[in-house]
């Protein structure tokens, strides 16, 4: 089986497993107080050019969200989340069993706006509800969709006004990154955030996540919240060592670059067959509209991911790439599928 189930399926890229091995016997200190991990940050300040902000490496994008959503808000406060924010749709509630709600808004493309966040704000008006303080955003969203950078820039103002603070999700920024969509710089985030995190674990690292902290104010404390959630790793340079290589030259964009390019050839592949999409994605995540018939045939072959019946006949389909998805076997998936497809019109 050939899959585009997720963009996680295999290890890490060979540059990192490389590090990792060529440093594996040496002796350095735990906890993230190793020269790896201090020399990783240095390199990731000096990429998204913000010196005096304050960064921490967490194992997994979940743990990252409830880390830093959880060590923000204060006990009566909540978060603002679209619908379709990882997390409210694949984090098993985890905001709230830390006894924060998370307020839903239906976004059609998956971003939040302005009036979007003014509709939650307009509905809690005083103590008998709790006080909305964060808006929770990611780039790419989890429909794939992107935010320009006049969008984020107008939402930011916005929380800034309102006494609310943003964080943005980018468990899969190097796609967003490296999108033909994208007007967004790495180094545009810190001006447009007061908190976001950087993806490894579907940006080429075995495993990981880089919370980058703006908003100095919120930071405090932070390094006690992951020691009592468990997430402070003891052999810390793991995730030192990781990042260290994806920063130190260009390989993190590049990732970004060739998982795009293969979801590209796939996003033709059916456009050229006559199919539509549930979104418009320019990322690494393509949600074709599909008969189920032609679903069945080729999931014989290729693994994916079904997202929900779009009518009876037919279904939007999930379909990711990464940095390890091989071209012949997208070549060879678009060559299987338009035989198949021809069979059915």
């Amino acid at each position: 089986m050939i899959s585009f189930k997720n963009d996680y399926s295999e290890g890490a890229h060979p540059q990192v497993l490389e590090t990792l091995l060529r440093t594996n016997l040496e002796q350095t200190d735990g906890y993230g107080e190793d020269p790896y991990t201090l020399e990783a940050y240095e390199l990731i300040k000096e990429k998204i050019q913000c010196k005096d902000c304050n960064i921490r490496f967490i194992v997994g994008g979940t743990q990252t969200n409830l880390l830093v959503i959880s060590q923000i808000l204060r006990p009566y406060q909540s978060v603002i989340s679209a619908e379709t924010g990882h997390i409210n749709s694949h984090e098993t509630g985890a905001i709230e069993a830390t006894g924060h709600k998370v307020e839903l808004i239906s976004a059609p493309e998956g971003k939040l706006t302005p009036q979007l966040v003014e509709k939650v704000l307009s509905l809690h008006t005083d103590a008998h509800n709790v006080e909305p303080k964060m808006v929770y955003i990611s780039n790419p969203t989890e429909i794939g969709t992107l935010y320009k950078k006049a969008e984020l820039e107008a939402l930011y103002k916005y929380c800034k006004e309102h006494g609310l603070y943003l964080f943005m999700d980018g468990a899969r920024l190097a796609s967003a990154l490296a999108s033909e969509y994208n007007d967004i710089k790495l180094s545009d985030y810190p001006k447009l955030t007061d908190v976001f995190y950087i993806g490894g674990t579907k940006c080429g690292a075995l495993f990981g996540e880089v919370a980058v902290f703006i908003n100095k104010e919120i930071f405090e404390g932070f390094q006690y919240a992951i020691k009592q959630r468990g997430a402070l790793l003891a052999k810390g340079r793991l995730l030192g060592l990781q990042f260290g290589e994806l920063f130190r030259d260009n390989l993190y964009f590049e990732i970004g670059e060739h998982s795009n390019k293969m979801a590209n050839l796939l996003k033709k592949c059916f456009s050229d067959n006559g199919f539509s999409f549930a979104t418009d994605s320019y990322s690494n995540q393509q949600f074709p509209i599909l008969p189920n018939k032609i679903v069945e045939e080729f999931g014989k072959k290729y693994k994916y991911t079904f997202i929900e019946k779009y009518d009876e006949d037919n279904s939007v389909i999930r379909f990711v790439t990464s940095w390890a998805t091989k071209e012949e076997n997208v070549l060879e998936f678009i060559k299987d599928f338009t035989e198949i497809a021809k069979k059915y019109k």
